[in-house]
């Protein structure tokens, strides 16, 4: 028999995000469960959020199911939907990863930022990292 998911199964996560550089344009938010699908979030069991920039910026995801789930984040400061690059792929714009994943040659893997949601609400809290 299937379970049905109720509310009170579900989780709210709740994330802040601070040091961005400036307040312009946009931060793109994606939770995903996959790991195959992180950090781009193209599949759809990834769940997306997009909200404005500001000194610090808060979001949440609600109606999670409990799981490992992983948060990446772009600061996508001319709102074009992507994330810019400079010469030898280096991003221009900010980036963020729960857990406050490291980034080392590359974006962390999904065993370093994922994180378990379990019923309620838990909290994350990113730092924006800036390469350029």
């Amino acid at each position: 028999m299937l379970q049905a998911w109720t509310t009170a199964q579900t989780a709210t996560i709740k994330v802040t995000v601070t040091d961005l550089r400036n307040t312009k344009g946009v931060v793109r938010a994606c939770l995903t469960p996959d790991e195959d699908d992180f950090p781009k979030c193209k599949k759809s069991s990834a769940n997306s959020v997009v909200v404005p920039a500001g000194k610090s910026v808060s979001l949440s995801f609600a109606g999670v199911k409990p799981g490992r789930y992983a948060i990446a984040l772009l600061h996508d400061e001319n709102n074009n939907n992507k994330a810019d690059r400079a010469l030898m792929m280096m991003p221009k714009e900010g980036f963020g990863f729960s857990r406050d994943a490291k980034v080392r040659m590359g974006p962390p893997s999904f065993g370093s930022a994922a994180f378990t949601v379990e019923s309620g609400t838990s909290s994350q809290s990113i730092r924006m990292r800036y390469m350029l």
